[in-house]
This record gives structure tokens, C-alpha cells and sequence, in this order.
């Protein structure tokens, strides 16, 4: 009997087998894939996700699970948001973030299906971006998540909740945590001095708010005393409206004032014991009072202007002739060697308002400077400022040309004609024209061949340096046997060819040809190689 039944169940899965082969034979690959996914359905997706019921696509990548966590934050946008930016339930629960989204949510469960499966009363809100402190953690789910909106979609602003028990009419905006605590409504924690720039201390510290915000206004309220307190003010406005300047919160009769906190300049020596109005001229606080010495002691000038008008730079408030000046310090320019002694007119010839002299050697130095500026403007680097002309230091090997050999035994003067240096040649042959036996007809780089050491010993092998072999007769040619035209612009190739030397002594008259060494050989023109 089981027999027959198993028999009947593999016939009949057989059959169905064939009739989606046929089927699927009929279809592209791509519908065929399709067609099978559909008859392969687990069951019914949620209501939200039917749309997608046929297009299995969406949400699954054939042959690969790993995939399918990309298909679902692509469409739930939000998600993928909260774990790029490590903020929300799913990236801050360590039970979720790594695991896949299927294990959790599992689909085709029908379309009242609960997939997000979210317990409410165990849930753990310090996982996400809103954690319930204090009063908030005995409110329902209810009072901030509306019905049928997702949890996600919660405000977390305080005045999307408390709106309509804002006493402050929205005048304080929309940051309610700025001043209160979420322990209870009534705990405040706002502090004037860091919020407002505007610290209440003595007897503001005792008023109520609405003194200085009136009606509930508080933009644009005034954090000068006059704007509270013109009314109180004894003097009229004649020492201006900074009344901080002389009086102080804790009581208005208690007056202190200090010059030099107030002013930034301190009243010493001289100036301690006159009198304000010596100085001041009319409202002390409309009128500003010039700190520049100048200003005061323009008469007692002896220096007619010519030393600016920093005064102060020289002379000091306890003397007038207690002079403390240091070049090198205040001017940044030490006065050595022969500047110690030259008056200040020597370079100040301007007042210093107008310029100040320059600093360097060659703003002074320029019409002394006979090297035409190719050494540059940095005299120090070879004079010293004690003489001008001894002392020199300079070192030849640190130019393009070091000298060795005999250079060292010659004067400057043999090659620089000059103070302008850099006119002079590192060319040999500029200096050795005359002394060229060549007569320029190996070119101008004495060099390849001489050494700076002696002008007798010189380096050259005609058979390493060249393609040409000196062998046989040739040995011991004269070098303008074959050299024999100048050439100041480089050695002038000479041709290898035997012909293009040997052509008058061609008695074959060119009819071998121009390649004399087929049969010829270096040793003796009438050395012959018998032709094969």
C-alpha cells in the first residue's frame, strides 16, 4: 500500500515538475528566472511591502544572501542614515548592528504580519538617539509617538511636545533644555553671564526678569547701565554714559577708577599729580584724549620732529631727560664697528615718520658698492663692519670655479679686471688663447686634455677617447697632420675614411673604391692584403 502511494506522489511530482519544465523551456532566461521565484514564493509579504510582491528583485539578489541588507536600506533611507552616521537604534544596539536584516525581520508571514516584532515594555530606550531621563521616563510611548507613525519618526525637540506650556510667548525661541531641566518644568539652569554675555552680579542679581525684559521681550534689551539707568545719572551726561567706567553694581555711590585699566595709560612720575583737566578738555568720555606724548609736549621737542613723535621710545614719564635707548634692541640694529661712531644724522636724514633708514648694508652702502650687485646686497657675507676694505673673507672654491693647481699662485686681478666678478670667464681657453699651441684646432675645452696642476700634463687617449684607432703609421702623427682647421665651438669631426686623407696617394685613381683598408693596412701603405 505504501508502495502504491509513493509511487502516486512521484508520478504526480513528476508531473508537476514537467509542466513547469515546459513552461519555463517556452521563457527567456530572465523570465524563466522570474516565473520560478514566483511559483517558489514563501507566502504573502506585509501590506506595506505587496507592491513589491512580484518583483522579487527588490528585496532578494539571486544566489546571495549577503546582498539582501543593501536592497533594504536602499528603500529604507532612514536606516541607512542611522548606521552611516552610528546614530540610532540600529547602530547603537550592540544585539543589532551587526547582524543581517532578515534576522530579525523575517517576511512572507502574510499581510498582518508584525515583522518588526518591537516589544514596548521591554524595550531599551537608552539605545537610541533620545535617552528618558528624569520626568520623561514615567510618560507612555503614546504621549511623544503618535499612532500609526513609525517610532523613528518621533521629534525630539522639546517644543514639539511642550509647545502650548511656553510662558515665554517663543520670545526665548525653541530651546527649551537651554534653561530648563527635564527633572521637572520649574528647575531652571540658565546662566546670564554665558547666555546673554551679561553677568548679574550685585544688585541685579536681586531683581526679577521682567525689570529689565518687559513683557516678555527680551531681543534687543539694552546691556548698557544709561539704558536703565539715565534717569540716575547725577553728572548730566558730561562724563559720557559708561557708567561702569567709574561705578559699579553692588552700589552706585561706590565709585573706583583706575587710569590704566580704564585708559590703558597708567598715570606715573610726572603724570601722577596733575590735574584731569590738564589733559581733558570739555565731556572726558565724548572727546577722546590723545595718550601720544606728543600731544602734550609737542613745545619741549628738541629734536624739531626729526625722531618722530614716539617719545616714548626714548624718554620715560618719571624724567624727561631719563633717556634709555638701545639700537640694537629698540631698533634691531646693533651699532658695531665703525657705526658705533657716526651720528644719527648720517642715516636718519629724514624724520622717521617720513622713513627709516634701511638696515641692510647696501641701503646705505650703494654708490660704495663697485661689484655692480652681481654678488648681491648682503655685503656682510665677505666685508666686516669694522673696515671697510680689510678683512675681507671670501672663498673662491664655493663658486663655479674652484681654484687648483697654478690657479691658486694667480692674482684676481690676472683674471677679473674688475670688481664686477662675474664678468670674468671660466672658459679656458679666454685665458690661454696665447698659450694654445693648437691654434684653437682641437677647440676651446683645454680641459679635456690639461689639468689646472701644469700645463704639461695633459691626459689624452686618442684610442679610448675617439673612433679612430692611432695604429701603424699613424701612431705618432702630429695632432694637426689630420686637425686642421680652428674650431673655437668644439673639435671639428674628422672623417674616419682612409680617402678622405689618403686621396693623393690613391694611384689606383679611385677605381677600388674609397675604402683603402680592404687592401692597405696602417703599418705601410705598401703593406697589401691579397683579396680573396
Amino acid at each position: 500500500m505504501h508502495a502504491v502511494e509513493e509511487t502516486f506522489r512521484c508520478s504526480g511530482f513528476l508531473k508537476l515538475a514537467a509542466l513547469i519544465g515546459g513552461v519555463l523551456f517556452s521563457m527567456s532566461a530572465s523570465a524563466q528566472l522570474q516565473s520560478l521565484e514566483r511559483l517558489i514564493l514563501p507566502g504573502p509579504v506585509i501590506t506595506g511591502h505587496a507592491e513589491y510582491e512580484s518583483e522579487c528583485q527588490s528585496c532578494h539578489v539571486r544566489f546571495s544572501r549577503t546582498e539582501q541588507d543593501d536592497l533594504c536600506v536602499d528603500c529604507h533611507t532612514e536606516i541607512a542614515e542611522d548606521l552611516a552616521t552610528q546614530t540610532g537604534f540600529h547602530s547603537l544596539s550592540p544585539d543589532v548592528n551587526d547582524e543581517d536584516c532578515s534576522s530579525c525581520h523575517t517576511e512572507h508571514l502574510g499581510r498582518d504580519a508584525d515583522i518588526v516584532g518591537l516589544d514596548v515594555d521591554s524595550f531599551d530606550h537608552a539605545l537610541t538617539d533620545f535617552v528618558l531621563r528624569d520626568s520623561h521616563i514615567d510618560i507612555v510611548c503614546e504621549d511623544c509617538h503618535t499612532p500609526e507613525e513609525p517610532f523613528h519618526n518621533a521629534e525630539t525637540e522639546c517644543v514639539s511636545c511642550h509647545l502650548e506650556e511656553d510662558q515665554h510667548l517663543g520670545n526665548l525661541g525653541e530651546d527649551c533644555a537651554d534653561c530648563h531641566a527635564e527633572t521637572q518644568w520649574s528647575d531652571t539652569n540658565y546662566d546670564h553671564r554665558f547666555e546673554n554675555d551679561y553677568e548679574l552680579t550685585g544688585s541685579h542679581a536681586e531683581i526679577s526678569c521682567v525689570s529689565c525684559h518687559v513683557d516678555e521681550i527680551y531681543m534687543e534689551t539694552p546691556t548698557e547701565c544709561v539704558g536703565c539707568h539715565i534717569e540716575d545719572d547725577t553728572h548730566m551726561g558730561n562724563n559720557g554714559t559708561e557708567c561702569q567706567d567709574c561705578h559699579n553694581t553692588v552700589d552706585w555711590a561706590d565709585s573706583l577708577f583706575d587710569h590704566f585699566s580704564r585708559t590703558n595709560f597708567a598715570l606715573l612720575g610726572g603724570h601722577a599729580n596733575v590735574e584731569c583737566d590738564s589733559c581733558h578738555e570739555g565731556n572726558k568720555f565724548e572727546q577722546a584724549t590723545s595718550t601720544e606724548c606728543v600731544s602734550c609736549h609737542l613745545e619741549d621737542d628738541s629734536h624739531d620732529g626729526i625722531n618722530g613723535t614716539e617719545c616714548a621710545d626714548c624718554h620715560q614719564p618719571t624724567e624727561w631727560l631719563d633717556v634709555l635707548f638701545d639700537h640694537g634692541v629698540d631698533a634691531d640694529f646693533a651699532l658695531n664697528g665703525a657705526h658705533a661712531d657716526i651720528e644719527c644724522a648720517s642715516c636718519h636724514v629724514e624724520a622717521v615718520a617720513v622713513s627709516l633708514p634701511a638696515t641692510t648694508c647696501i641701503g646705505c652702502h650703494d654708490e660704495d658698492e663697485p661689484h655692480e650687485l652681481q654678488l648681491g646686497e648682503d655685503c656682510a657675507l665677505c666685508h666686516a663692519e669694522l673696515t671697510w676694505n680689510e678683512d675681507v673673507r671670501f672663498d673662491h672654491d664655493l663658486t663655479i670655479f674652484p681654484l687648483l693647481g697654478e690657479h691658486v699662485q694667480v692674482d684676481c686681478e690676472d683674471c677679473h679686471e674688475t670688481p664686477a666678478f662675474h664678468d670674468a670667464s671660466d672658459v679656458c681657453i679666454d685665458c690661454h688663447l696665447d698659450d694654445d699651441v693648437h691654434e684653437t684646432r682641437l677647440g676651446d675645452d683645454c680641459g679635456a686634455c690639461h689639468t689646472p696642476l701644469d700645463w704639461t700634463l695633459w691626459r689624452f687617449d686618442h684610442d679610448s677617447q675617439t673612433d679612430f684607432l692611432l695604429d701603424g703609421a699613424h701612431e705618432g702623427l702630429d695632432c694637426r697632420a689630420c686637425h686642421t682647421q680652428p674650431a673655437m665651438d668644439g673639435v671639428i669631426a674628422v672623417s674616419s675614411d682612409c680617402n678622405s686623407c689618403h686621396r693623393s696617394d690613391d694611384i689606383h685613381r679611385g677605381e677600388f673604391g674609397d675604402d683603402c683598408a680592404e687592401c692597405h693596412s696602417t703599418t705601410s701603405f705598401e703593406d697589401l692584403r691579397v683579396l680573396q
